[in-house]
């Protein structure tokens, strides 16, 4: 059993963003659902990142057995209204298990894109680690070009939390041994087959196997032997297969051991999964 820690079906079905998902874009999604457990992938966790596509994750998970959600919002989705936000997401906490929600996120800092809000984005950042420590929730961590400022706020809340991801993990070995030690998982997907992706492969060869996780952040980074096209959930296996091969270990190693992490990051012992 493999489990996808990071994707957005969601966003797979339908064309626009921030758009809430219709009956057949739901309907959609079985298909996609199909062929990842056809691929041994029996759970998947369907990831927010602004409160419509929070409700869209929540919608999947009610309708489909192996899915779950993750709640928040992205930095680069963190408008004016975000405190507003976090509260309706907040609403949909009050029926957190009903509702399948394992996690808070994506949130975190991304700096790429020029007239990006720091200040907003680090207040957002903080008040989702919050509500994560408040609802006993994982925490899934964004980070693009910001490692100095995301270092520093974990820091800040260093001691409280003990579930989180850092996701797609793109930074070097001194970046993972600090957040590991933390108490942080590294999630590692697609990228860890691009060329020209050493310092990762280099990381995922030299951290412990159970401070890894598997995701494919689906539909977006396919592996290399998909570059161009739709990446999905169905991709785990390859990542699972491509770590399995890094480190020499035995496919079942990696399967057990990410699967063990996951289930213990996103409290998933306490749910129903479908094997």
């Amino acid at each position: 059993m493999l489990i996808d820690t990071h994707c957005h079906i969601n966003m797979m079905v339908k064309k626009t963003f921030d758009t809430p998902l219709q009956p057949h874009e739901i309907a959609a999604a079985e298909p996609i659902i199909n062929h990842t457990v056809a691929h041994g992938v029996t759970t998947i966790i369907n990831v927010g990142t602004s409160l419509v596509e929070s409700r869209n994750c929540v919608e999947l998970a009610h309708n489909y057995e192996h899915c779950y959600a993750v709640v928040g919002i992205h930095p680069n989705d963190c408008t004016d209204s975000w405190q507003n936000d976090l509260k309706e997401i907040a609403q949909l906490l009050r029926a957190k298990e009903a509702n399948k929600i394992v996690g808070i996120g994506e949130c975190g800092l991304d700096f790429h894109y020029p007239d990006y809000n720091l200040q907003r984005q680090k207040d957002a950042f903080r008040a989702q680690i919050e509500l994560a420590l408040q609802h006993d929730l994982a925490l899934v961590v964004h980070t693009r070009d910001a490692r100095d400022e995301t270092l520093k706020i974990l820091q800040e809340y260093a001691s409280d939390v003990k579930r989180g991801i850092i996701h797609c993990f793109s930074e070097d070995l001194a970046f993972a041994k600090q957040v590991i030690a933390w108490g942080y998982a590294l999630g590692i997907g697609g990228a860890i087959s691009y060329p020209k992706n050493d310092q990762l492969r280099n990381v995922v060869k030299t951290v412990a196997l159970s401070d890894l996780v598997l995701e494919t952040d689906a539909p977006f980074l396919p592996p290399q032997p998909m570059r161009g096209k739709q990446n999905n959930p169905a991709s785990t296996a390859f990542v699972a297969d491509f770590i399995a091969t890094l480190r020499m270990c035995p496919l079942t190693d990696v399967a057990d051991t990410t699967t063990a992490r996951a289930r213990a990051i996103f409290n998933l012992n306490n749910h129903h999964l479908i094997v």
